[in-house]
């Protein structure tokens, strides 16, 4: 049992550190979006139907010396696999499409280690159930999903903080060939049973124990899988993209959804149909109405516990019901593969087939009314007929709450547009008055506004007014007759308005939908009385293929989002900034952001490169539309300008930060 048991915690555990470590490897390369995270678990997703597959026609088709050698094979083959780390042939050019590429770059680079853990605990459930024919295996299942959520929270709040993405990579290679190790002995230990109901007897017509589920259960296993899977993918989506822009946000949805697998299989008896229909009904309906009344101005103490509960009821409910229906131990792994699929299929509908089919963030009403209808079809009709009542009045609410959401999601937007960098959105306000403006919306950031009327389209609003530090810093380097000045980061556009006659203004965005958004929805770049270029794909990535630009200003415009591009801000990528940069030339951080301390980050990067920095804030004037922001002024030679020394702050400092590199940043430092 301890072989077992060891060999599955393990196996469970190394999944869970695997998952966040590649994904941040790889953020840089897709310039630090929140999707990359939603498609990581996507491929995770179908890599663990890839091994839960495997198990299944293992453990139907092959004898038990036969599989232990295919297996045994497998493992010694992934070795030479190790360590892992993302393959640089991978690295993007800006015109590929993402998640088809970070895909790719996952299955060719951890594939094979991952698919052999995936497989551990099916596969060693089927043999222990083999070896011991009286022991039932499914606690196993609980306890691989506790490593799983140890190994999920242990990232984070342990490694990450201590250690670098190499130190991680050469750790994790070591511990997978532990595992390597525990799998080929376990192997060995069941290769001479034989099978529960299946080698050693012939099944009776009326072996109840024994009895293949019928086709219509099989069906219920994955839709029961699919709405859970479904469920954690659309509240984390949108938790990150909806309501507050909180990095790691993700984290807490997935650790729910893991905690109700170790609840429901561990402790049997815990989930009662009765009281858990009404939690389940209570759950629905809170979110129901937070969709349908909530926006991202309302409390975040309300709104995150509200969901957070919402989902873990809703996956108690999906995953109690699996429990209630799961088969004899012979039948295990057919039950595991129908989970995994249904598991596949809903990280397939979030993180692929909604960016590309949705125009918002429709998931999570059409998730909720997959849920009612669920509670439907499992639902006793002899209960109680107030219980009855309830039900299909919840399920007629969540219905109404979803279209309404909807409806109202489409008519504050005058476009809508989603891809995998997130949804957009142009919203007009004011209309037909002399103030009327129009936004561009990510997600809940504004990335940049303007007036309609002609008289007013070149005013600079938002966080780009003419007393804001990149203002300040335009007029400082006036000193020619031209300005050469790059932007990472082009939203609407705006900056383009600070532009004159003979000036080079060159954008770098990587998304190509805010390019065209940017063109058609609004007119900074049309009416740039300067010269503008836009270079898609990542800015730094971009920078390092170009030859030397020799910038005067330099503007660093992405931190304001959800997860933050983190490898724009290390020391690797100042050193590429300023050796694209004049001698004078200033690095403008835009540094504002609710729920991101960033000057210190930057305070100390500047005092490690031996540069001058100045904090510049403003303030609000809700008349001129312009915002309080925070920038952060950078330069080689000290910053001179009157203006600027005359609003100038110091850089709040933190001793206890370490350096962040490319191998080593930590944002949970940083939390507000």
């Amino acid at each position: 049992m301890l072989l077992y048991a060891s060999t599955i915690f393990l196996s469970a555990f190394l999944l869970f550190q695997i998952q966040p470590m590649i994904a941040k490897m790889i953020l840089p390369w897709f310039g630090g979006s929140a999707a990359v995270w939603i498609t990581a678990m996507l491929f995770f997703q179908v890599a663990l139907l890839g091994g839960y597959l495997y198990a299944h026609w293992s453990i139907r088709s092959l004898k038990p010396k036969a599989q232990v050698a295919v297996h045994v094979l497998l493992l010694a083959v992934s070795l030479a696999l190790l360590p892992v780390s993302p393959a640089l042939a991978w690295k993007p050019r800006g015109s590929e499409e993402p998640i088809l590429r970070i895909l790719g770059l996952l299955a060719f680079s951890i594939g094979l280690p991952y698919f052999l853990l995936s497989t551990t605990s099916p596969l060693i459930q089927a043999w222990y159930g083999r070896k011991y024919q009286t022991a039932l295996p499914y606690r196993l299942f609980a306890l691989s999903n506790f490593a799983s959520l140890l190994g999920l929270l242990a990232y984070p709040v342990l490694v990450e903080p201590a250690v670098t993405l190499r130190q991680q990579s050469i750790g994790w290679s070591a511990a997978y060939a532990v595992f390597v190790v525990l799998g080929i002995v376990a192997a060995f230990v069941s290769r001479r049973a034989s099978d529960a109901c299946g080698e050693t007897k012939k099944i009776k017509p009326d072996d109840v124990v024994c009895k293949p589920p019928k086709m219509r259960e099989q069906i219920l296993w994955l839709v029961l899988a699919a709405c859970a899977s479904t469920l954690l993918l659309a509240v984390t989506n949108h938790l990150t993209q909806n309501v507050a822009s909180i990095p790691f946000l993700w984290v807490l949805p997935l650790s729910l959804y893991l905690f109700t697998f170790i609840l429901t299989f561990d402790f049997e008896r815990l989930y009662q149909r009765k009281v858990f229909l009404w939690l389940l009904a209570f759950a629905l309906g809170g979110m129901a109405y937070g969709l349908a009344h909530w926006n991202s101005h309302t409390n975040l103490r309300l709104v995150i516990p509200v969901f957070s509960a919402g989902l873990f009821f809703c996956c108690m409910f999906c995953h109690g019901e699996l429990v209630k229906r799961k088969p004899a131990p012979q039948y295990l792994t057919s039950f595991y593969l129908m989970l995994s699929i249904g598991g596949a299929i809903g990280g397939l509908l979030v993180g692929f087939a909604a960016p590309h089919v949705l125009p918002g963030y429709f998931e999570l009403p059409l998730a909720l009314i997959a849920c009612a209808v669920l509670m439907l079809v499992v639902l006793d009709y002899r209960a109680w007929r107030f219980t009855l009542a309830l039900c299909f009045a919840v399920a007629a609410g969540v219905i109404l709450a979803a279209s309404a959401y909807v409806t109202s999601y489409e008519a504050s937007a005058r476009l809508m547009a989603r891809n995998f960098y997130g949804g957009l959105r142009v919203q007009e306000y004011g209309k037909g008055s002399n103030d009327e403006t129009r936004m561009l919306v990510h997600g809940t950031v504004d990335h940049g506004m303007q007036f309609i009327a002609p008289n007013r389209r070149r005013e600079h609003i938002t966080y780009y007014g003419a007393e804001s530090g990149v203002g300040l810093a335009m007029n400082a380097l006036r000193r020619s007759s031209s300005l050469r000045v790059g932007v990472i980061g082009l939203g609407a556009g705006s900056l383009a308005s600070f532009a004159k006659q003979g000036d080079l203004f060159r954008f770098y965005e990587i998304n190509p939908l805010v390019e065209k958004i940017a063109r058609t929805e609004f007119s900074y770049l049309a009416d740039c009385r300067g010269k503008t270029e836009i270079i898609l794909g990542d800015g730094r990535l971009s920078l390092e293929r170009e030859p030397l630009q020799n910038y005067d200003l330099l503007v660093i415009d992405a931190f304001s989002g959800d997860a933050i591009p983190v490898h724009l801000i290390t020391k690797q990528a100042w050193e590429l900034y300023f050796r694209h940069l004049k001698p004078g030339g200033i690095l403008a951080i835009h540094i504002t952001n609710q729920h991101l301390d960033l000057e210190p980050i930057v305070d100390r990067l500047s005092r490690e490169l031996g540069k001058d920095a100045a904090l510049i804030t403003n303030d609000r004037v809700e008349e001129k539309k312009v915002y309080g922001a925070a920038w952060a002024l950078v330069s080689t030679q000290p910053l001179s300008d009157p203006n600027i020394l005359k609003v100038a702050e110091e850089l709040s400092s933190r001793p206890d930060l370490r350096m962040w590199t490319d191998d080593y940043n930590n944002l949970f430092q940083i939390l507000k």
